[in-house]
């Protein structure tokens, strides 16, 4: 069956909420025997720390999920989280671009403040400082593994306080590999027989480190190099969506010719529809181990004490605007999956939440979820009070940068843009005019409203907003 997009861009879906009431009686039991109630973090008031795993993905845009009603992708895990959880059908990046958006969600913080403005941007542990280091300062055991991708210093990675496991890969500047990929462990490189699939390879250490901490509270941050090109998925899977229909997919879009919009470098002489049955099969991959990191979790007696995040680094595009990659503050390059489970905080698990969060909202809110203090350095806002109530009052607002990203972005000029519930409004750096967009009429923002009646009114507010922000965030230019 094919289902097609609404006049939102989304896929109509049609959730099953039968686990999500089984879980909220027994969630709700559980309130009952306590004395605790849903108001308070349960965690925090218990004798037993929580734990914390995040599970990062590379371009998974917000949409290709089952929970999402995708057309045909099967997701039974990520969609359990959803069902368990709370879904933020309103999640963005700050910066569509893998390094930038990675060290927001280790950071709390903008771009402009950690530094890590493009992918060739280097790492400073003097002045970044992770969540995983102030959880480990609470006296939990840590772990990073996977995709780090930013330069760093000796081997190519970087130093990282506060991780008493560092597990990762230097291949193509960072990327990694599909298939057969060095791994460094603690800096040193691994040379036992592993799984010679990087997702199943990088859940392999992440399930070991859950059985070896069973018993201590434990942050992990899971990291896959999936689902960024060039899309390798595992053989049991290759070829499973040959025959998807793919009607859905931009009508704007080159499906024959993937280099539009001077995209030499990302685009080749590939077809879109080939592209996108490889993203959909190594996704699924991605959901496969997220099942065993899930059945290992349950085995060892830890899944209802774990706080569990799913979230990609940015959206991809994939023909709309005749473009594909990310770095434009288009919605499908910024809004990205953002799931998290949390047992005996949400009242109401399989909630979908309408209120806009953003990757520098993972680390205060991690922090305040296991009741550690959040520093000040810290730009973005915690989601806990979401999680504990639908009526918790979201942003307004939020500011998205763009830093010069010389040759892989080079098409697309630094810009700053602001985005409210809805509208957007951009102002580039270079040799473009301003965009102001109707999201709530227009969310496929094919029409700009600079230069009509409603635009003009519109434009001078929006743009005050954005100063704000770039005033309050002390946002800095993008042409570095």
């Amino acid at each position: 069956m094919t289902r097609k997009k609404n006049e939102n861009g989304l896929f109509d879906t049609s959730i099953t909420r039968r686990d999500a009431l089984k879980l909220m009686g027994g969630a709700a039991a559980l309130a009952g025997a306590s004395g605790l109630g849903f108001s308070e973090n349960l965690f925090a008031q218990g004798s037993k720390k929580p734990n914390v795993i995040f599970i990062l993905t590379d371009d998974h845009r917000w949409d290709v999920m089952g929970a999402m009603g995708h057309p045909f992708i099967q997701t039974p895990n990520m969609d359990r989280l959803a069902n368990e959880g709370v879904l933020f059908e309103n999640a963005f990046v700050t910066t569509s671009l893998c390094s930038p958006s990675r060290a927001s969600f280790l950071t709390g913080q903008y771009a402009s403040t950690h530094g890590v403005v493009n992918n060739f941007s280097r790492w400073d542990p003097e002045t970044n400082i992770t969540y995983l280091q102030h959880f480990k300062e609470a006296g939990y055991a840590t772990a990073f593994i996977g995709k780090w991708h930013m330069p760093g210093t000796g081997t190519g990675l970087p130093e990282l306080p506060g991780v008493d496991l560092f597990i990762s890969f230097t291949r193509k500047d960072g990327q990694g590999d599909y298939w057969n990929c060095p791994i460094y462990k603690n800096y040193e490189l691994v040379t036992e027989p592993r799984n010679p699939y990087i997702t199943t390879d990088l859940t392999d250490y992440a399930i070991d480190f859950v059985k070896e901490n069973a018993g201590t509270p434990f942050c992990m941050y899971l990291s896959h190099k999936a689902v960024h090109h060039d899309w390798r998925p595992p053989e049991h899977l290759k070829g499973k969506y040959e025959d998807a229909d793919l009607s859905f997919l931009a009508p704007e879009g080159d499906k024959y010719n993937t280099m539009t919009g001077n995209n030499f470098i990302e685009g080749g002489m590939d077809d879109m529809h080939t592209r996108y049955r490889r993203y959909c099969e190594c996704l699924e991959s991605v959901d496969e181990e997220l099942g065993r990191l899930l059945s290992t979790l349950e085995e060892t007696g830890q899944l209802d004490n774990t706080v569990i995040v799913y979230a990609g680094d940015n959206g991809y595009i994939f023909g709309e605007h005749r473009l594909i990659a990310k770095h434009c503050s288009y919605e499908e390059s910024i809004r990205i999956p953002y799931v998290v489970r949390a047992p005996g905080i949400i009242p109401d698990p399989g909630r979908r939440a309408e209120q806009m969060v953003l990757n520098l909202d993972l680390s205060p809110s991690l922090l305040e979820l296991a009741g550690i203090p959040i520093p000040d350095s810290v730009q973005g806002e915690s989601f806990a009070p979401i999680l504990r109530s639908a009526k918790a009052q979201g942003r307004e607002s939020f500011a998205y940068e763009l830093f010069r990203d010389f040759p892989f972005g080079g098409r697309v000029p630094p810009h700053k843009a602001v985005r409210t519930e809805k509208h957007k409004y951009v102002e580039w750096e270079a040799c473009r005019d301003p965009e102001l967009y109707d999201l709530e009429n227009d969310p496929r923002e094919m029409n700009n409203l600079i230069g009509t009646a409603e635009g003009d009114l519109l434009a001078p507010e929006l743009a005050a907003e954005l100063e704000s922000l770039r005033q309050r965030f002390n946002l800095k230019p993008g042409m570095v």
